[in-house]
């Protein structure tokens, strides 16, 4: 059985505790992304952004840039529904910067029904697309490197609705069942290459109920947003996890919200 754990708030110490360390933020265009790419510059590591989407992903880019002056961050568009194409983005971040630490995986999407008959199953193949088959290429693109890295981290950002699935929401919950066992699987390779030592890089899953962000509580004043996690704060996790032992991370659901 997988163990479950609870997320350990992130302690900045204002000395840049990321200082040195190569982290690539997959799914880096939206408001979870850009926030991720804010902390972590903010904490000096060097980030290497990827999204399907230039325009907002060089907005996302900027902005971390602008807010931390001096801080390397960097953008590419990488097709990862391509394989070759994500090893290619792997291999060159690798060579260009000597190592990769993290890869932080917030490629997301959504499709859903009002009833479990009404599924219409081309969501499926939308979102097995986008939740799973992204997952299984950036971790077997990634799975060297980070174990090369020392401390190295692949984070994957899913929904509670994983563990506890609706009528309406079928495929959805099914393609994040599957991109977490995917991501436990990459754990337990982690703990083999390890042995006796322990893992040298742990895979990991943050688990959020759903996000929230300031231009959402703009939109909607009304809104209550019960149990969301606000973007800052999974940003505040992800970094987090780098400054928890390997052990206490790899191979876990760090949970954000209340388990279902």
């Amino acid at each position: 059985m997988t163990n479950t754990t609870t997320a350990r708030g992130y302690q900045g110490n204002g000395k840049g505790s990321l200082e040195g360390a190569v982290i690539a933020v997959a799914g880096a265009a939206g408001p979870a992304g850009s926030a991720t790419l804010l902390r972590l510059a903010e904490e000096g590591a060097t980030v290497v952004a990827a999204d399907a989407d230039a325009e907002r992903l060089a907005h996302a880019v900027d902005g971390a840039r602008f807010a931390h002056g001096g801080a390397t961050v960097t953008g590419d568009t990488v097709d990862l529904l391509d394989l070759a194409a994500t090893r290619e983005w792997a291999a060159r971040t690798e060579k260009e910067f000597g190592h990769v630490h993290g890869l932080v995986h917030l490629v997301g999407g959504w499709r859903g029904s009002a009833t479990f008959a009404e599924t219409d199953l081309a969501d499926w193949d939308v979102l097995h697309n986008l939740l799973v088959r992204t997952v299984q290429h950036t971790s077997l693109a990634f799975e060297a490197p980070l174990l090369r890295s020392g401390n190295g981290r692949y984070l994957l950002i899913s929904a509670a609705g994983a563990s506890k699935p609706t009528a309406g929401n079928a495929a959805y919950a099914a393609s994040k069942a599957a991109a977490e066992a995917w991501t436990l699987a990459l754990g337990d390779a982690f703990r083999k290459a390890g042995g006796d030592a322990g893992p040298p890089a742990a895979a990991a899953i943050l688990v959020v109920k759903a996000l929230v962000n300031d231009q959402m509580r703009a939109d909607r004043p009304q809104a209550k947003f019960a149990g969301f996690t606000d973007v800052k704060d999974l940003a505040d996790a992800i970094a987090g996890t780098w400054s928890t032992p390997t052990e206490e991370v790899n191979g876990n659901r760090l949970w954000l919200t209340p388990k279902p």
